[in-house]
Protein backbone atom coordinates (compact mmCIF):
# COMPACT_ATOMS: atom_id res chain seq x y z
CA UNK A 1 0.00 0.00 0.00
CA UNK A 2 1.49 3.23 -0.76
CA UNK A 3 -0.12 5.80 0.79
CA UNK A 4 -0.88 5.98 4.54
CA UNK A 5 -4.57 5.20 5.97
CA UNK A 6 -6.30 7.23 8.05
CA UNK A 7 -8.72 5.01 10.19
CA UNK A 8 -11.92 6.44 11.18
CA UNK A 9 -13.06 5.30 14.88
CA UNK A 10 -10.30 5.82 17.80
CA UNK A 11 -12.24 2.73 19.92
CA UNK A 12 -10.26 -0.54 20.79
CA UNK A 13 -11.70 -1.72 17.37
CA UNK A 14 -9.41 1.17 15.80
CA UNK A 15 -6.42 0.20 18.05
CA UNK A 16 -7.12 -3.39 16.67
CA UNK A 17 -7.11 -1.43 12.85
CA UNK A 18 -3.60 0.43 13.89
CA UNK A 19 -1.79 -3.47 15.21
CA UNK A 20 -2.84 -4.98 12.01
CA UNK A 21 -2.09 -1.94 9.56
CA UNK A 22 1.76 -1.42 11.49
CA UNK A 23 2.19 -5.56 11.10
CA UNK A 24 2.30 -4.91 7.58
CA UNK A 25 4.71 -1.98 7.98
CA UNK A 26 1.56 0.26 6.54
CA UNK A 27 1.31 4.41 7.85
CA UNK A 28 -1.39 5.06 10.02
CA UNK A 29 -1.30 9.26 9.23
CA UNK A 30 -4.49 9.55 11.77
CA UNK A 31 -7.41 8.99 13.82
CA UNK A 32 -10.60 10.31 13.48
CA UNK A 33 -13.11 10.30 15.70
CA UNK A 34 -16.44 11.79 17.12
CA UNK A 35 -15.49 11.90 21.06
CA UNK A 36 -14.30 15.29 21.10
CA UNK A 37 -12.52 13.75 24.33
CA UNK A 38 -10.39 11.87 22.22
CA UNK A 39 -8.99 14.68 20.12
CA UNK A 40 -5.55 15.41 20.24
CA UNK A 41 -5.17 12.81 22.51
CA UNK A 42 -2.76 9.64 20.79
CA UNK A 43 -3.05 5.84 20.26
CA UNK A 44 -0.09 4.09 19.74
CA UNK A 45 1.88 7.22 19.00
CA UNK A 46 -0.79 7.96 16.43
CA UNK A 47 -2.46 11.02 17.40
CA UNK A 48 -6.84 11.37 16.94
CA UNK A 49 -6.95 14.52 14.85
CA UNK A 50 -10.60 15.12 14.85
CA UNK A 51 -14.11 14.19 13.52
CA UNK A 52 -15.13 11.97 10.97
CA UNK A 53 -16.87 15.32 9.11
CA UNK A 54 -13.56 17.50 9.56
CA UNK A 55 -13.11 17.81 6.19
CA UNK A 56 -10.01 19.57 6.57
CA UNK A 57 -8.64 15.92 7.18
CA UNK A 58 -11.27 14.25 5.12
CA UNK A 59 -10.06 16.61 2.24
CA UNK A 60 -7.02 14.00 1.94
CA UNK A 61 -8.73 10.59 1.97
CA UNK A 62 -8.64 9.49 -2.13
CA UNK A 63 -5.73 11.93 -2.81
CA UNK A 64 -2.56 11.34 -0.02
CA UNK A 65 -4.65 8.80 2.19
CA UNK A 66 -6.20 5.63 1.95
CA UNK A 67 -9.05 4.84 4.49
CA UNK A 68 -10.66 2.54 7.03
CA UNK A 69 -13.41 2.12 9.22
CA UNK A 70 -12.71 0.96 12.63
CA UNK A 71 -16.43 1.09 14.21
CA UNK A 72 -18.43 -1.80 15.68
CA UNK A 73 -22.20 -0.27 15.20
CA UNK A 74 -23.31 -1.33 11.86
CA UNK A 75 -25.43 1.12 11.73
CA UNK A 76 -22.66 3.71 11.97
CA UNK A 77 -20.40 1.46 10.34
CA UNK A 78 -22.33 1.65 7.26
CA UNK A 79 -23.20 5.74 7.72
CA UNK A 80 -19.21 6.36 7.65
CA UNK A 81 -18.61 4.06 4.63
CA UNK A 82 -21.95 5.78 2.61
CA UNK A 83 -19.60 9.04 3.51
CA UNK A 84 -16.56 7.98 1.73
CA UNK A 85 -18.36 6.51 -0.97
CA UNK A 86 -20.44 9.49 -1.53
CA UNK A 87 -18.33 12.43 -0.61
CA UNK A 88 -14.78 10.87 -1.22
CA UNK A 89 -15.37 8.65 -4.03
CA UNK A 90 -12.94 6.11 -2.66
CA UNK A 91 -13.96 2.26 -1.07
CA UNK A 92 -12.34 1.57 2.56
CA UNK A 93 -9.19 -0.45 2.28
CA UNK A 94 -8.67 -3.94 3.84
CA UNK A 95 -7.05 -4.59 7.27
CA UNK A 96 -5.43 -8.13 7.08
CA UNK A 97 -2.66 -8.89 9.94
CA UNK A 98 0.19 -10.35 8.67
CA UNK A 99 -0.23 -13.59 11.06
CA UNK A 100 -3.26 -14.48 8.89
CA UNK A 101 -4.11 -17.09 6.72
CA UNK A 102 -5.54 -16.38 3.58
CA UNK A 103 -5.66 -18.97 0.87
CA UNK A 104 -5.01 -17.97 -2.77
CA UNK A 105 -8.38 -19.22 -4.09
CA UNK A 106 -10.25 -17.41 -0.93
CA UNK A 107 -11.96 -14.38 -2.18
CA UNK A 108 -13.45 -10.77 -0.57
CA UNK A 109 -14.48 -7.33 -0.95
CA UNK A 110 -13.56 -4.06 0.60
CA UNK A 111 -12.98 -2.41 3.78
CA UNK A 112 -12.55 -6.03 5.76
CA UNK A 113 -10.61 -6.23 9.16
CA UNK A 114 -8.94 -9.59 8.80
CA UNK A 115 -7.14 -10.09 12.42
CA UNK A 116 -4.26 -11.75 13.82
CA UNK A 117 -4.64 -15.77 13.10
CA UNK A 118 -7.31 -15.68 11.31
CA UNK A 119 -7.98 -18.04 8.63
CA UNK A 120 -10.06 -17.64 5.17
CA UNK A 121 -9.74 -21.04 3.73
CA UNK A 122 -9.95 -22.37 -0.14
CA UNK A 123 -12.81 -21.23 -1.92
CA UNK A 124 -13.75 -19.10 1.04
CA UNK A 125 -15.90 -15.99 0.04
CA UNK A 126 -16.01 -12.72 2.19
CA UNK A 127 -18.07 -9.77 1.54
CA UNK A 128 -17.23 -6.12 2.52
CA UNK A 129 -16.70 -4.31 5.45
CA UNK A 130 -16.65 -7.58 7.56
CA UNK A 131 -14.71 -7.97 11.00
CA UNK A 132 -13.08 -11.13 11.43
CA UNK A 133 -11.37 -11.39 14.73
CA UNK A 134 -8.84 -13.21 16.17
CA UNK A 135 -8.09 -16.63 14.86
CA UNK A 136 -11.78 -16.77 13.29
CA UNK A 137 -12.23 -19.52 11.13
CA UNK A 138 -14.05 -19.53 7.84
CA UNK A 139 -13.67 -22.93 6.34
CA UNK A 140 -13.74 -24.26 2.81
CA UNK A 141 -16.28 -23.18 0.21
CA UNK A 142 -18.33 -20.86 3.22
CA UNK A 143 -19.54 -17.35 2.43
CA UNK A 144 -19.80 -14.36 4.30
CA UNK A 145 -21.77 -11.67 3.33
CA UNK A 146 -21.40 -8.03 3.83
CA UNK A 147 -21.38 -6.29 7.36
CA UNK A 148 -21.06 -9.43 9.43
CA UNK A 149 -18.90 -9.51 12.60
CA UNK A 150 -17.64 -12.90 13.53
CA UNK A 151 -15.94 -13.53 17.12
CA UNK A 152 -12.65 -14.23 18.25
CA UNK A 153 -12.03 -18.00 17.56
CA UNK A 154 -14.99 -19.00 15.76
CA UNK A 155 -15.26 -21.24 13.40
CA UNK A 156 -17.71 -20.75 10.10
CA UNK A 157 -18.30 -24.43 8.96
CA UNK A 158 -17.58 -25.58 5.52
CA UNK A 159 -20.08 -24.46 2.78
CA UNK A 160 -21.64 -22.56 5.39
CA UNK A 161 -23.33 -19.18 4.68
CA UNK A 162 -23.28 -15.80 7.27
CA UNK A 163 -25.64 -13.49 5.34
CA UNK A 164 -25.51 -9.43 5.65
CA UNK A 165 -25.36 -8.36 8.70
CA UNK A 166 -24.85 -10.98 11.07
CA UNK A 167 -23.80 -11.24 14.08
CA UNK A 168 -21.57 -14.47 15.42
CA UNK A 169 -19.95 -14.33 18.85
CA UNK A 170 -17.17 -15.34 20.46
CA UNK A 171 -16.03 -18.67 20.21
CA UNK A 172 -19.25 -19.67 18.30
CA UNK A 173 -19.05 -22.75 15.73
CA UNK A 174 -21.53 -22.39 12.75
CA UNK A 175 -20.87 -26.56 11.16
CA UNK A 176 -20.71 -27.19 8.04
CA UNK A 177 -23.19 -26.21 5.34
CA UNK A 178 -25.66 -24.09 8.00
CA UNK A 179 -27.09 -20.72 6.78
CA UNK A 180 -27.41 -17.66 9.24
CA UNK A 181 -30.02 -15.22 8.05
CA UNK A 182 -29.58 -11.79 7.28
CA UNK A 183 -28.87 -9.55 10.69
CA UNK A 184 -29.16 -12.88 12.95
CA UNK A 185 -27.36 -12.87 16.22
CA UNK A 186 -25.24 -15.89 17.31
CA UNK A 187 -24.63 -16.24 21.13
CA UNK A 188 -20.54 -16.49 21.86
CA UNK A 189 -19.81 -20.26 22.35
CA UNK A 190 -22.81 -21.55 20.71
CA UNK A 191 -23.10 -24.52 18.93
CA UNK A 192 -24.96 -24.25 15.55
CA UNK A 193 -26.51 -27.38 14.44
CA UNK A 194 -29.57 -25.66 11.93
CA UNK A 195 -30.38 -22.64 10.11
CA UNK A 196 -31.11 -19.90 11.91
CA UNK A 197 -33.98 -17.25 10.30
CA UNK A 198 -32.99 -13.56 9.65
CA UNK A 199 -33.20 -11.52 12.42
CA UNK A 200 -33.32 -14.57 15.25
CA UNK A 201 -31.09 -14.42 18.06
CA UNK A 202 -29.67 -17.69 19.17
CA UNK A 203 -27.58 -19.36 22.12
CA UNK A 204 -26.78 -22.08 23.43
CA UNK A 205 -25.39 -26.09 22.58
CA UNK A 206 -27.33 -27.20 20.63
CA UNK A 207 -28.26 -22.85 19.91
CA UNK A 208 -31.74 -22.48 20.28
CA UNK A 209 -33.66 -19.04 19.88
CA UNK A 210 -34.62 -16.85 23.07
Amino acid sequence: MENPVMILGASALGMVALDTFQSNGVIVYGFLDDDPKLHKTEIGGVTVLGSTDDEGYTKLIGKKCEAFVAVDDPKYRKSLVEMLNEERHVMPVNAIHATAVVSATATFGHGNLIGPGVVINTKARVGSHVLLHAKALVDYGAEVGDFVQVGAGSIIGAGSRIEDGAFIGAGAVVVAGITVGKNARVGAGSVVIEAVAARATVFGNPAKGV
